[in-house]
Order: structure tokens, then C-alpha cells, then sequence
């Protein structure tokens, strides 16, 4: 089972996981020739995916959604509120999910996760092959007791950094717009994100993906310091996730083979 991104941030979104034949994205934020260019960058082609599934209907997650499904006949996954947008179209083969219930598509088993965002029912995404779970964890303001213990198992984990909160508040945003990324309904800032690591299972964690940052309120470097105070790692252990490129293939191996670089305090 592997994992990457083809993008991430306000500009567009989109991740990438595999088993076997089955390849699901996870959202689409990105024009028709954009998406397929960055999926050429990993090696694939639209041909290759199973499924598109959508988080919810804010443009940088689905605007690309409706030009991929309806050129290559790929099924759409989303939940009932996210289905109603308008600007998703017509598409071929729409599947609308409980989002409290697990489905399968091929390989992989996906549970969806309801969360705290100013969309109309948003959901997040943990997958499994049976062996290994990766969960995608963006566009949430806040974190609940039921998000932690669904996420609390991951081998290979994207946690949204969006903000400095400092940064934020300095920040060129109009105060309008700087109280919805810090609301309850936001985006996660680097302190919630490092809270959230503190309390999961770490041990079995291969790999975690700092994603959707700022690229005016946030750094890297402060991203990546708070979610090495939280797991006590090392710096280049992290991945960050950047706009133009995402981040590359991640490869989930068994516990013998691989070479983690943690390290304990």
C-alpha cells in the first residue's frame, strides 16, 4: 500500500493511494490538463484511478472533480451535502455515502469521518488495505474525542498545518476571513495539529505529512518544529506537503523492514 499528494494547499488538493489495481484520489482541486499532468509526475494516468472521492464542496477540493469524472467515466464518492453542489455537474457514475459507514472500492476499505468545517457535510477519509491505514486529516477547525480515536491507528497519517496562530493574526488576511481559518469550523493551526499527534498510537506511525499550510500564515519550519516536539523526531522524518507538487510515493512496509528515523526523548 502506498500514498502521495499531487498537490496541497488553497490553490488545490488531491492525494493519491494505492493497492494493487485499486487507486482511489481524494479530492480534485486542479483544471482537467493540470490533473492529468501531475498524475503523469507519479507515474500514472487518469486511466489508472478507481474512484474519485470528495472531502466536500470548497473549490480547492473539487473544482476538478467534474471534468475528470465525465472524460474518463470514473465513479465520484461523496456524502449527500457534498453532492448537492452545483458546481460538481453532471456526473457519470455518482456514489453518495453514509457518511458514518464504512464502504469498499477494490482493495481498500474506506471509513469516512465527519468533521467540524464551514461545508455542508464534510467528511475526511481513513483507508485500509486490512494490513496498513492511512487517514487524510485537512479543513477542520477543531478536534473532537470521535476524530481522535478513528485516526488513532495510522501508519501513514496527513495532518493539516494550516496556521501559525501569531502568523495569522499579523497576517495580510481581512479579520473577516482571519476569525473563519481560526474558528471552530477552520482550519487546524500547527499547536492543535501537535496536540492531536501527541495522543495517537506513535509506535506504528511510518510516516506523518504535514499538508494545506498557509502560504501566508504559516512556515515550514514552524509546522515541522511542532510535530517533532509532539513525536519526538527528528526534523527531516517529517514530509511536508507542498502546492506544486504535493509529495512523493510513500511505501508502507511491515514493522521488520522498515528504518525509522524517531527518536525517543
Amino acid at each position: 500500500m502506498r500514498f502521495c499528494s499531487i498537490g496541497s494547499g488553497s490553490k488545490g488538493n488531491g492525494t493519491l493511494i494505492q493497492k494493487g489495481d485499486t487507486c482511489i484520489l481524494i479530492d480534485d482541486g486542479f483544471t482537467l490538463r493540470e490533473v492529468e499532468n501531475r498524475l503523469a509526475q507519479k507515474g500514472l494516468t487518469p486511466l489508472n484511478l478507481t474512484a474519485v472521492l470528495i472531502t466536500h464542496e470548497h473549490s480547492d477540493h473539487i473544482k476538478g472533480v467534474g471534468p475528470l469524472a465525465r472524460k474518463y467515466r470514473i465513479p465520484v464518492y461523496c456524502s449527500h451535502g457534498t453532492s448537492l453542489h452545483d458546481g460538481l455537474g453532471v456526473i457519470p457514475s455518482l456514489k453518495v455515502i453514509d457518511s458514518h459507514n464504512d464502504f469498499q472500492i477494490g482493495e481498500l476499505r474506506v471509513s469516512p469521518v465527519v468533521v467540524p468545517h464551514d461545508a455542508r457535510e464534510p467528511t475526511q477519509f481513513v483507508v485500509t488495505d486490512g494490513e496498513f491505514t492511512v487517514g487524510v486529516l485537512t479543513d477542520l477547525g477543531s478536534l473532537t474525542p470521535y476524530i481522535l480515536e478513528k485516526y488513532r491507528h495510522c501508519h501513514g497519517l496527513l495532518i493539516e498545518t494550516n496556521h501559525d496562530v501569531g502568523m495569522l493574526r499579523r497576517g495580510p488576511y481581512p479579520p473577516k476571513l482571519k476569525v473563519r481559518v481560526e474558528g471552530s469550523l477552520g482550519h487546524l493551526n500547527n499547536e492543535q495539529a501537535a496536540h492531536f499527534l501527541m495522543q495517537v498510537e506513535q509506535e506504528q506511525l511510518q510516516y506523518v505529512v504535514a499538508t494545506h499550510i498557509s502560504e501566508q500564515n504559516n512556515q515550514a519550519e514552524l509546522a515541522i518544529q511542532n510535530i517533532c516536539s509532539a513525536l519526538h523526531c527528528e526534523p527531516d522524518w517529517v514530509i511536508m506537503a507542498d502546492q506544486e507538487t504535493g509529495f512523493d510515493w510513500c511505501q508502507l512496509t511491515s514493522a521488520q523492514q522498515i528504518t525509522n528515523k524517531k527518536v525517543t526523548a
